[in-house]
């Protein structure tokens, strides 16, 4: 007998835990209601204050939305110019020589100038079609999180660079590429060594082969897209969450814990926690505009922390999903391999801001 038939006998209908989560949160309303009406009203107006600002002065009617779309436009142009493409050329025989499924690179090359949505749901089903293992598609995945998700948080972090007076060559080619190919050097090594040298014979190929116009206005739509149906929806929901904390008086010592890690690890604090909790394009639109009042080290910190797969509900939530669906991992197989990256890009973060301060600034 399933258990609908037993509670049609029975007469009874057994109470969920999420029923019990409910009739909670019911009687503290009630209780918050009659002791202290003006509180839950407080709450929801901090959230709104705290959200406005961002979302309509920020994102809307300053720079960071324009930014956002022309850098997809920009990164469209370039993929359908052959760029995507020929990094893979170039890196996909380092890696054979590795002795790793040359595909392992694709997804991270094609995150530099994508998004780390588009990079798992398109290159996942390479690594599988090419007989990838698991612990090759885990590589994949923890050296994708190398890679800036937005092509808007590169060209922000030149400017934030550029102002601070920094070489942008030498961190580029470090921070941004050559994590490429350690990275998969290291994890085969050591994690995960379950790894196969392969010949391909045929690699699949990323450029669109759409004409120009719809490439360009293809390119626009889409960055309208990921500003207003992923980009702004999410800082919304994590300033109102932050504004709630602040109201009841918990973030604050959230916020100074969080102040001290990032500073301990050469990471600007204001940035370091917009690039984990909100977005990296946000930090890197905030950090153009205060780099040059900043130490060189903090800036090459928090470009370095921005240039990955943060924040951390991409991390946590999108890569996971996408993966799992795309891929022979699940989700918790995914979601372990990208916050293994997550940890490497805060140790590069660190390191690259302490041995590369002294030579590019």
């Amino acid at each position: 007998m399933s258990t609908l038939e037993r509670e049609l006998t029975q007469g009874k209908k057994a109470v969920s835990r999420i029923e019990l989560v409910g009739l909670i949160m019911v009687a503290l309303s009630i209780f918050g209601l009659l002791v202290n009406p003006g509180f839950i009203a407080g709450i929801f107006n901090a959230m709104v204050e705290r959200t406005v600002p961002v979302i309509v002065n920020v994102y809307i009617t300053g720079t960071l939305g324009v930014t956002i779309i022309l850098s997809v436009v920009t990164g469209r142009i370039l993929e359908r110019l052959g760029f995507t493409d020929a990094l893979i050329r170039i890196f996909t025989p380092i890696t054979k020589l590795m002795g790793i499924n040359p595909t392992v690179v694709i997804p991270a090359v094609y995150n530099i100038l994508g998004d780390i949505n588009a990079a798992g749901r398109i290159t996942g089903p390479t690594l599988k079609r090419a007989k990838a293992t698991k612990d090759e598609q885990k590589i994949a995945i923890a050296t994708m999180i190398q890679s800036q998700q937005s092509f808007s948080t590169f060209m922000l972090g030149m400017l934030a660079m550029t102002a601070a007076g920094i070489k942008v060559f030498p961190v580029i080619v470090i921070a941004v590429f050559l994590p490429l190919v350690v990275v998969p050097w290291l994890l085969s090594r050591t994690i995960y060594r379950n790894t196969e040298a392969k010949s391909l014979v045929h690699i699949d190929r990323f450029t669109p082969t759409t004409g120009a116009l719809p490439t360009l206005f293809g390119a626009a739509r889409e960055g309208a897209e990921l500003l207003f149906l992923l980009l702004i929806p999410a800082a919304a929901a994590i300033f109102a969450i932050i504004g709630a904390l602040n109201y009841i008086g918990i973030w604050g010592p959230i916020e100074q814990g969080l102040t001290a890690a990032l500073t301990a690890l050469s990471i600007d604090p204001q940035t370091g926690i917009q690039s984990i909790l909100v977005s990296p394009t946000l930090a890197m639109n905030t950090l153009k505009d205060t780099a040059a009042t900043l130490n060189p080290k903090l800036v090459i910190g928090s470009f370095v922390l921005a240039s990955s797969g943060f924040p951390l509900q991409v991390i946590v939530g999108q890569v996971p999903a996408i993966w799992a669906s795309g891929s022979d991992l699940t989700e918790r197989e995914a979601m372990e391999a990208a916050v293994l990256g997550a940890v490497m890009r805060i140790v590069t973060a660190f390191i690259l801001a302490l041995v590369l301060t002294p030579l590019v600034s």
